[in-house]
């Protein structure tokens, strides 16, 4: 069976998520903002914590970490080029490595561009991949450090995932990249459709994310930069993706 996946708000709209095997009883936290929502859900489950997973350094994805290890001896696993501004590692990975966690292989994938040396997760067993910063709910992160060819590099990575994969991103900016979205591809029905269940979800105060990669794949402009009526609503009929791409992340940081 899957393993079981608990999505956790945290500080004003970053998400943590908690992944257990309940077999064996391990259990990891992907990114820690905040000890103290891992912490509750750790105790209101009864879940020990075995793992911790790091995506990258920017301290909104590991402000959290030293708080929770006072209180839980956990395993910390986190990118080799970054560690220098991660906390200590207990195991260092880099693109294709592959490492077991309750009875699954997990693939860790670098996808940097957000940063130099973010890496996302995958659970393909289970259906999950832990995005971060890398690929968004409708969107992606911005380029601090790589550059739109390493982003759109790595979204293609990610993009080639089965189908039905959970694409568990880190933050809440969902309904703000809808509004961004709808002005890159104007006429996509599945994206207007989409648009409401996101402003029905926000309503509820639900969250609309893990999103599935389909899903993205239909509707996230990021990852649809070959698409012709993207190309021709930019005017650029023709050009290679990347550059499609460039076009659409420098909009998005104007927007």
């Amino acid at each position: 069976m899957p393993l079981e996946l608990v999505t956790l708000p945290a500080l004003s709209d970053n998400y943590t998520y908690l992944l257990h095997d309940s077999d064996s009883g391990a259990t990891a936290c992907i990114d820690v903002p905040d000890a103290k929502p891992i912490l509750d859900e750790l105790a209101k489950r009864n879940w020990t914590l075995t793992e911790i997973w790091l995506t990258h350094h920017h301290h909104d994805h590991i402000g959290g970490v030293d708080d929770l290890l006072k209180v839980c001896d956990a395993k910390v696993t986190g990118a080799k080029a970054d560690r220098h501004r991660l906390p200590l590692l207990n195991r260092e990975v880099e693109d294709g490595d592959r490492f077991e966690f309750g009875g699954e292989v997990i693939d860790v994938l670098d996808v940097s561009g957000h940063t130099i040396g973010h890496v996302a997760f995958v659970a393909a067993a289970s259906g999950y991949a832990f995005t971060a910063d890398s690929l968004m709910a409708l969107g992606c992160g911005r380029l601090f450090e790589g550059t739109a060819a390493q982003m759109w590099d790595s979204l293609q990575k990610l993009a080639a995932l089965d189908p039905e994969t959970l694409i568990c991103s880190g933050h809440e900016y969902t309904q703000a990249n809808a509004r961004f979205a709808i002005t890159i591809d104007p006429e996509n029905g599945d994206l207007k459709a989409r648009i409401d269940r996101i402003n029905s979800k926000r309503d509820s105060n639900e969250p609309t994310v893990p999103s599935k990669l389909s899903e993205e794949a239909a509707t996230n402009p990021f990852l649809r930069a070959a698409d012709p009526a993207i190309q021709a609503n930019l005017d650029m009929i023709g050009a290679e993706p990347v550059d499609v791409f460039a076009e659409i992340r420098a909009r998005k940081d104007r927007f």
